[in-house]
């Protein structure tokens, strides 16, 4: 069974067409890339070549060469050449040069017209995009690919919508969910930590690595809620400026843990320099992180209202990944609207009840008068149930109604 279907289609039309692209999937780890085209290699006629740079230390341009020149051989041992094959090189953000040595083989190949169809695989992305856009310009399609969602766990795991709020969506941490203690160990040790170690400090500079760690914690405890890079200051007690903290934010967005959602403002310079609303891309960042039960975190309605909506949150950021859609919040005096998605020319207000619903909106209703065309949305209480949302693909909910 191929999970991700739409991504895995999506290749198996790519590759199949007469023009060549580098094809290149990025996002965070344990999104299921590796097993994505280990499936589509399986589904292919066509030799295929698989190869990881994934170590603790970087590999350099002659692992490229090398992995590239055996699947030029695969190539060339079937009777039928002409039909081509299939390389996969996966972490390739590992590899130091990666973006030119890449170049020059399939400029190489292109000019032998050998039929060498290419698949990338990071999970750094801002490492990834970097090196497309400096050096495989008009060579490439990026195909993004996001944590799991709740439609996603539920048809591989059986899991029901509470299940998917605390633990989110790693299907490599789906086995451990029964032993609590087990699985907390695995989220912080195997994805947060590495995440950090090698997709971060590995190949980005980072001056300051333990303000770094500290920012992600911070901003796991405070997702959901609008805090200034003043106060983020004073709450890490060092001396990095906010400059700094931004920039690490952005990192940290980045790598599929936790973004600041600028405020929606119709402005993109007033939406730059108001203070961002934390979220987690992932819940299982939540849940691994505090010291409640399942049982104890859905008993205590404050908490469990923060996982509610940080899972609505980290479902739009995941969506809006995959469809190119912005997500931001709104807040003006005392008046807030937990999401605003703009979605092409379709703008919508969301806000999410955990509970039961209050009588009025003021928020919404305050946002709706100064932004008319815009649509509201109510996510749980008597709204849209959160099963449903968390199930809706973007495109379901954002489109054009009759205004």
């Amino acid at each position: 069974m191929a999970f991700k279907r739409p991504v895995f289609d999506l290749l198996q039309r790519r590759i199949r067409e007469p023009r060549r692209f580098v094809q290149v999937l990025s996002g965070p780890r344990q999104c299921g890339k590796t097993t994505l085209v280990r499936q589509l290699m399986e589904s292919i006629e066509l030799p295929a070549h698989y190869a990881t740079a994934d170590s603790p230390t970087l590999r350099d341009h002659v692992w490229v060469e090398q992995e590239w020149e055996a699947a030029r051989l695969a190539i060339a041992a079937q009777k039928r050449s002409r039909r081509g094959g299939l390389l996969v090189l996966d972490e390739v953000q590992k590899v130091a040069g990666w973006p030119e040595v890449v170049k020059r083989l399939w400029d190489a190949d292109t000019a032998a017209r050998l039929p060498l169809r290419v698949i990338l695989l990071g999970s750094a992305p801002v490492v990834v995009q970097k090196g497309l856009t400096e050096s495989l310009a008009g060579r490439f399609e990026r195909i993004p690919v996001t944590h799991w969602s709740y439609s996603e766990m539920r048809d591989a795991f059986g899991w029901d919508v509470d299940r998917y709020v605390f633990h989110g969506g790693y299907p490599g941490s789906a086995p451990l969910v029964g032993d609590l203690p087990r699985w907390r160990a695995y989220i912080v040790d195997s994805l947060i930590e590495t995440t950090i170690a090698r997709d971060i400090l590995l190949l980005t500079r980072i001056d300051k690595p333990a303000l770094l760690r500290r920012l992600f914690h911070l901003a796991c405890l405070y997702s959901g809620q609008v805090l200034s890079y003043q106060k983020m200051v004073g709450q890490l007690q060092d001396a990095g400026n906010t400059t700094t903290l931004a920039h690490y934010l952005d990192l940290l967005g980045a790598s599929g843990f936790v973004s600041g959602l600028p405020k929606f403002a119709g402005q993109r310079v007033r939406q730059r320099a108001a203070s961002p609303k934390l979220m987690v891309h992932n819940t299982a960042l939540l849940g691994a992180q505090d010291d409640r039960t399942p049982a104890e975190a859905k008993r205590t309605p404050d908490w469990w209202g923060h996982m509610v909506e940080s899972a609505v949150g980290a479902h739009l950021l995941n969506e809006a990944g995959r469809t190119g859609a912005e997500v931001f919040y709104w807040l003006d005096r005392n008046h807030e609207v937990d999401f605003v998605v703009r979605h092409g020319r379709t703008l919508i207000a969301i806000e999410v009840k955990s509970g039961r619903r209050k009588s009025t909106l003021p928020g919404m209703a305050a946002f709706r008068k100064e932004y008319p065309r815009s649509r509201p949305l109510l996510v749980g209480a008597d709204g849209v149930p959160l099963e449903r949302f968390l199930s809706m693909p973007m495109e379901e909910w954002s489109r054009p109604g009759p205004r």
